[in-house]
């Protein structure tokens, strides 16, 4: 099976990017191994030992929230390019829990894109969600693209 390399600049928003243009998401699965890691919540068993999470009240261990803004943050990324590095603002929420072995896939669509200098300043609605559909994390993102 051949694999299908997709260019580097693909789903790159531009000036010419559209209010309702959607971005290129990425997809994760919540794996124990690395929810434990010291990277991202070895310090809680509620994020790596099932018996503890259990033991708490938690279906699972669940992933911590870092991770799902690690996620949406590579989404953008590749969407906006080195304008994600100039004065781009992220704000999220977490507003359901991540559990081990569920796949995220990320979210977001052009909400608004306002006339600012050269360019524009797009506002960018986000989300992490399930493979059942329920968002675990929402927020927004605010970059300027050509100023």
């Amino acid at each position: 099976m051949a694999e299908t390399l997709i260019p580097a600049d693909a789903g790159r928003i531009t000036r010419d990017t559209p209010v309702g243009f959607e971005l290129l998401g990425v997809k994760k699965k919540a794996a124990i191994q690395l929810m434990g890691s010291r990277l991202w919540g070895r310090f809680n068993p509620n994020h790596w030992d099932p018996v503890y999470a259990a033991e708490t009240g938690l279906p699972a261990p669940i992933q911590t929230g870092e991770m799902s803004s690690a996620y949406l943050s590579e989404m953008c990324v590749h969407a906006l390019g080195p304008a994600m590095f100039r004065g781009a603002r992220i704000s999220c929420k977490y507003i359901a829990s991540t559990k081990a072995n569920e796949v995220i896939s990320t979210h977001g669509r052009v909400v608004e894109k306002t006339p600012k200098g050269d360019g524009f300043r797009f506002r960018i609605e986000i989300w992490a969600q399930n493979e059942d559909g329920e968002k675990k994390t929402v927020g927004f993102v605010e970059a300027d693209v050509g100023v």
